[in-house]
């Protein structure tokens, strides 16, 4: 048996009644690949049909299926190709949830040239290509892994950089913002330098709980509190809920016998959701499964389970921007 099945037989140990069965739900942030550990539209389509109704879907750029012949720059165009055709595939299930959403990679240091990038990823993705996300996260410790795009640090604050997200702007895309909780002052030096531009932040900022920031917990939420606070007093910046139950985190529920149930996600992860609530208000907030990542620790029904225990309170206004408007007014969808 693979490393994978018998993952998924550990995630089945963990069964929760559905609640709000009805509610309808905008998924902005999952992955798709191949290979050992595959992820494509039969397993998102077994996420997203287990209970929730999942409307429609982003995906989120991970390095897939890049061409492998031509100028290396445009090499990342072939991920979007392949999200295309599995995005069309899936329309012939109407009744499934769609993929409504691609958001690719471009090398932003390219600078304004890297608007040849954004044009191939606009002709061959059409309507259904969003943006760009280009990951900054850089630590200067060993044990801390650096973002898959392999970046310098500082790169947020590079000036190639900031003219590849003019061009990003003019082609009327978005940007995800993608890097740790210490460099959370350089995203939002991005927005206060392009107020214009569409900036998601994603997984909270990726706040570390491994390696040197073990057992800092209280330390850290601190100075995230801080930095969030200012990063969401830029209007043009949102907030993607999720992917704290990765193993860089710190949470470890991957460790445990049994995956993390909903009430155990809540005691662990609530802080950061009430408090970026608070700071970016409902309609600039959106949910986020992030799966198969998340699936490292937690179930796809059980991790939105938790995120409608968390919205428990909302108005049914404030609850329809955080499951859905929010994801399809930034995303246009």
């Amino acid at each position: 048996m693979s490393v994978l099945e018998n993952h998924l037989i550990w995630l089945k140990q963990v069964r929760e009644d559905i609640l709000e069965p009805d509610r309808p739900i905008v998924d902005p942030h999952h992955h798709l690949w191949p290979g050992e550990f595959k992820y494509l539209l039969e397993d998102l389509w077994r996420d997203t049909q287990d209970g929730h109704n999942i409307l429609k879907t982003v995906f989120i750029e991970c390095s897939q299926e890049y061409l492998t012949t031509g100028e290396a720059s445009l090499m990342p165009v072939g991920e979007t190709k392949f999200v295309r055709d599995i995005a069309l595939e899936a329309t012939k299930q109407s009744n499934k949830a769609q993929i409504c959403g691609i958001v690719g990679h471009a090398n932003l240091l390219l600078g304004a040239n890297v608007k040849v990038i954004l044009e191939a990823h606009i002709a061959e993705g059409g309507s259904l290509f969003k943006g760009i996300r280009h990951a900054g996260g850089w630590d200067h410790h060993d044990e801390i892994g650096n973002s898959h795009h392999n970046p310098p640090e500082k790169l947020y604050l590079l000036e190639s950089f900031s003219d590849g997200l003019d061009a990003i702007e003019k082609t009327n895309l978005s940007f995800e913002a993608w890097q740790y909780h210490h460099q959370l002052k350089e995203v939002a030096a991005i927005a206060q330098a392009h107020p214009n531009l569409k900036i998601v932040l994603n997984h909270f900022g990726g706040p570390i709980g491994i390696g040197p920031y073990e057992n800092k917990s209280d330390e850290i939420f601190g100075l995230w509190k801080e930095d969030l606070k200012k990063l969401a007093s830029f209007e043009n910046v949102y907030a993607k809920l999720g992917g704290l139950a990765m193993p860089i985190n710190g949470f470890n529920f991957h460790k445990q016998d049994k995956p993390a149930t909903s009430d155990e996600i809540i005691e662990k992860h609530r802080k950061f959701y009430d408090f970026s609530i608070e700071v970016f208000g409902p309609e600039r907030c959106m949910f986020e499964s992030n799966f198969p990542v998340d699936r490292q620790s937690v179930s796809y029904h059980v991790i939105w389970n938790a995120f409608k225990k968390m919205a428990a309170n909302f108005s049914e206004e404030d609850k329809d921007y955080l499951f859905r408007k929010t994801a399809e007014n930034f995303y246009s969808l």
